[in-house]
């Protein structure tokens, strides 16, 4: 067989960044052979410039919401931000479904090769079943009035048997990767403690993700009833006379409560201090499950202007992952310009934890190592060429 061989400035291999003298071998459709010294590669070796990486994996994303691009205003704050949406979802759909193709379109042209996408209803399914990437459905549970809860839970189950019922009709090819389905609830200030409790007990629930501490409201609201989410539930017509708060910060409330899964990513983590970030990992290392800390930094900076303290998290070991929100609240999904916003305003970050954290650490959070986020043999992880500026990047395989 005749093998692909690449070489650049610098070869990112998931795990750790190699020099110019080592070249990557690969069957032609993708899947890795090895690496190997120069010496040793032969003939045909093609030199590129700039930093050879596994393909990105975006954990976080709302490709339903692609139609919202260039519609929602910036730096409105959270509570604003939230009514936009929902005011503005709802239009023509086949709007809505070229918007999705076109943004699965970008990310792929962008070097994303699998998404943990956020999922409200079946708007998705279509594309998601030409298989151009793989995808973590998490299929969102919204429904802060208690009484309501199994009616909202039931709701969300239909779409999630929907997403389960594709993919079985469809079957799977041995050159596929796998689309899987979870439930994911919302956020703590938009789902209730019993809806909570039952996508916490679901036998299927598999990896979980909540929007964590977006906004400062989000703790204030939890630990003293006031802030903007009083204003939202207002706007939303929602009484919440029977709430009281708790005095702990929005993390440390909903937490105990998700610690049955055995696998969870926190999304955003604006507002998360070193105490909500050291209850976190206690919490996750007492049930010896698995904990991921996603960052969306440009939505961040698109809804609120500001970031999260990413310095603390590294310095806390956290398992950090990339997002990139949706296109409501970014003007792309391209998780080299996420990683490019933290590079700006965190420039003594290595650009080898950065790469880390958008493939391997991504790939582990879906639970898709075993094919994904490294340049490991067997694998068909995707090839990116990446200049050393971080200005772009480009897919070759």
């Amino acid at each position: 067989m005749a093998y692909l061989k690449f070489r650049a400035d610098q070869l990112f291999t998931g795990n750790e960044m190699l020099g110019s003298d080592q070249v990557l071998l690969c069957q032609p459709d993708g899947t890795i052979e090895g690496i190997l010294p120069i010496a040793e590669a032969g003939e045909g070796v093609r030199s590129l410039l700039g930093i050879l990486s596994p393909g990105f994996i975006n954990c976080h994303c709302h490709l339903e919401l692609s139609h919202l691009k260039g519609m929602i205003p910036e730096e409105t704050g959270m509570i604003q931000f939230l009514l936009d949406v929902t005011g503005q979802r709802n239009v023509d759909r086949d709007r809505i479904m070229e918007a999705i193709e076109e943004a699965e379109k970008a990310m792929l042209m962008n070097g994303i090769v699998a998404a943990g996408d956020i999922c409200n209803t079946t708007d998705t399914l279509f594309q998601k079943n030409k298989r151009k990437l793989a995808y973590h459905n998490f299929i969102e549970v919204i429904g802060f009035i208690e009484q309501t809860a199994g009616k909202r839970f039931a709701l969300a189950l239909e779409v999630y048997e929907q997403f389960l019922l594709a993919h079985q009709n469809q079957g799977q090819r041995s050159d596929d990767f796998p689309n899987r389905t979870s439930l994911a609830p919302h956020a703590p200030y938009s789902v209730s403690k019993a809806l909570m409790e039952m996508i916490a007990s679901f036998p299927g629930k598999g990896l979980i993700s909540i929007h964590n501490q977006e906004s400062p409201d989000e703790n204030e609201f939890f630990m003293n009833k006031r802030g903007g989410f009083l204003k939202l539930y207002e706007a939303l017509g929602i009484d919440i006379g029977f709430f009281h708060a708790t005095g702990k910060t929005s993390l440390q409330n909903f937490l105990p409560i998700l610690d049955k899964s055995p696998a969870l990513m926190l999304v955003h983590n604006v507002f998360s201090s070193e105490e909500d970030i050291s209850f976190a990992i206690e919490s996750r290392n007492r049930q010896g499950s698995e904990l991921y800390w996603c960052l969306c930094p440009n939505a961040n900076l698109y809804i609120n202007r500001q970031l999260p303290d990413i310095p603390l998290l590294e310095k806390n070991q956290c398992r950090i992952v990339i997002g990139t929100d949706s296109l409501a609240s970014n003007h792309q999904l391209d998780i080299l310009s996420e990683l490019r916003t933290i590079h700006l305003h965190f420039p003594k970050i290595k650009i080898g934890s950065l790469l880390e954290w958008a493939t391997i650490s991504g790939a582990r959070a879906l639970h898709m190592d075993q094919w994904l986020g490294s340049f490991e043999k067997g694998k068909k992880p995707g090839l990116v060429l990446i200049d050393q500026e971080l200005q772009k990047a480009e897919r070759l395989l």
